[in-house]
């Protein structure tokens, strides 16, 4: 072999050693794929006492639950997709853009305004049955909120979590008497984070 063919291998051979270490480097730096699909994306669906009404977007429980999973390390984000004066009817109707595909965890609060509205117990829960085990079968993990509506079969015949909310009286509604304050979003947070903390990481 001449000295210039082996000088040219050996350049070779160095050339490639030295791309394989570069790549080996780039794979433990950049994210990838699955790295980028850690985060959580989690829809928080309901009515008035999701969306908010009273308080700053700020200190409704979606914002303050964000807040909270961050604060304990967790990469994630809490869309609030709650509409005032909404019903399970109304949630049938606009559940696929409120709770779009690449959503890992759906919070569903329904019930109230169905009650206010004196509409069929039975149909109330047929539509919660319909809303949630859709949500299921699109491998979503979802956690049922009961209200003044009691939604617990629903959960458990779907394999969803429930999670009973009620703020008793005093300062935990705001001035119309009907919705949460602050400081009830507070107190609702605090009943459902532990839940949600544990369905983070869970397969579907």
């Amino acid at each position: 072999m001449s000295i210039a063919l082996w000088a040219l291998l050996r350049t070779r051979r160095a050339i490639s050693t030295v791309a394989i270490a570069l790549v080996a480097i780039a794979a433990m730096v950049l994210p990838n794929d699955e790295c980028a699909a850690a985060a959580v994306n989690i829809v928080a669906f309901g009515d008035s006492w999701t969306y908010g009404r009273g308080v700053a977007r700020e200190e409704a429980y979606p914002a303050q639950l964000e807040a909270a999973l961050r604060a304990k390390g967790f990469d994630v984000s809490v869309h609030n997709e709650g509409v005032n004066g909404d019903t399970t009817e109304g949630a049938l109707a606009r559940v696929s853009a409120a709770v779009p595909q690449g959503t890992q965890i759906a919070i569903v609060q329904f019930g109230i305004n169905d009650e206010r509205r004196n509409a069929d117990a039975a149909a109330t829960q047929v539509n919660m049955r319909a809303l949630v085990g859709g949500l299921r079968a699109r491998g979503i993990q979802v956690v049922v909120i009961g209200t003044r509506v009691d939604f617990s079969n629903v959960a458990r015949s779907n394999g969803a979590r429930y999670v009973s909310w009620s703020l008793g009286s005093g300062p935990l509604y705001g001035a119309d008497g009907h919705h949460p304050s602050a400081a009830g979003h507070r107190a609702l947070l605090a009943r459902l984070l532990p839940t949600v903390e544990g369905m983070i990481g869970r397969k579907h």
